[in-house]
């Protein structure tokens, strides 16, 4: 029998009403068996792991990304796959984070939520629990079906380092622009095997050393020299993430030049990544990127900001990197977060 280990972090899968409060309150695992039967019915022998108290997905840190991995690597070997329970709104830093984590991943790794608790009637948690255990089970010619860092959610499968949370409302809450899903359910599970990772031949490695002295900037019209001097003024700032418009242009006046590159010259690396949801950085593509290019922007391709920020960190962690090393690292994919822009025209 199929052995899957389910690690409960918490989040909305995992609350119930609390009339006393009139708010939502975060309950235990046995509390979400008890609404959940069908897990019995599965045929799966399945054990569970449980974060005390459950952590709400807004308070997600890079230590709890470390954490995790360490679960998973110390019971690699004792289980099939992992399902992992976790809050939507920092689920795709999660996946994202995973993916870079566990190197040479052949077990199916698969982040599932909920949009309504448990508890409710219209909830769709129980599918999503559901379709995510039988996807982590499935198994083709003794080989997991999914060796790679997923997230489920209504009925699509995605990449995890391609997901992004992109409605509220919706219990469709994810989707890859960039990517193809990699299974969609129905009334069969339709895997999409052409798209997914290849299966490793080489062992784990779990890389648990994440370098947070990190910052963002999101380029708009109006920004004001005192903005980009402030957020780029943090002591030992080690890397930048640069939401620019388009294909990757920025502002070319000579101040916000000025700003990028004494950055870079004081040992910060940029990444340029695309504010669209769509598409990809081309640096060079037109003259408002031109320059970025020449002092040493580095080209974000297609990846998703999610997956921009946690491979910065994961990338600028790992020790004795040089400047080129860490740019060939960040343009090149790792474990398919991004398309080459070569890829791209041809």
């Amino acid at each position: 029998m199929t052995k899957i280990l389910i690690i409960y972090t918490g989040g909305t899968v995992g609350m119930i009403y609390d009339d006393k409060t009139k708010s939502l309150r975060p309950i235990g695992f046995n509390e979400i068996r008890n609404n959940l039967p069908e897990l019995y019915r599965m045929g799966i022998d399945f054990y569970v792991y449980t974060f005390n108290p459950p952590i709400d997905s807004s308070d997600m840190q890079p230590e709890i990304w470390v954490e995790l991995a360490g679960i998973i690597e110390d019971r690699y070997d004792r289980y099939d796959g992992f399902v992992i329970l976790h809050g939507s709104d920092t689920m795709a830093f999660t996946a994202s984070a995973l993916s870079f984590m566990l190197q040479n991943l052949s077990k199916p790794v698969i982040l599932t939520g909920s949009q309504l608790p448990i508890g409710k009637i219209r909830t769709d948690a129980k599918e999503n629990i559901i379709t995510a255990m039988e996807i982590a089970a499935t198994r083709q010619n003794g080989h997991a079906m999914v060796p790679e860092v997923c997230i489920y959610f209504d009925f699509s499968l995605f990449r995890g380092n391609r997901s992004k949370k992109y409605n509220a409302e919706k219990f469709e809450a994810f989707y890859s622009m960039n990517y193809p899903p990699l299974a969609e359910a129905g009334i069969d599970i339709k895997f999409k095997s052409s798209f997914m990772q290849p299966v490793p031949t080489e062992p784990l490695i779990v890389h648990k050393n994440l370098e947070t002295n990190i910052t963002v900037l999101k380029l708009f019209p109006g920004i004001t020299r005192k903005a980009v001097e402030a957020t780029l003024s943090v002591p030992g700032l080690r890397g930048v993430i640069m939401e620019t418009f388009g294909n990757g242009n920025a502002n070319t006046q000579p101040w916000f030049i000025d700003c990028i590159r004494n950055a870079i010259e004081r040992g910060a690396t940029v990444v340029d990544i695309t504010q669209c949801d769509g598409g990809s950085v081309e640096l060079g593509k037109y003259e408002t990127s031109r320059e970025l290019k020449r002092m040493g922007v580095v080209s974000g391709h297609d990846m998703t900001f999610e997956a921009a920020i946690t491979k910065l960190m994961f990338v600028l962690g790992q020790e004795n990197l040089g400047p080129e090393e860490v740019r060939s690292m960040i343009e090149r994919p790792l474990c398919g977060e991004l398309t080459p822009i070569e890829i791209i025209e041809t």
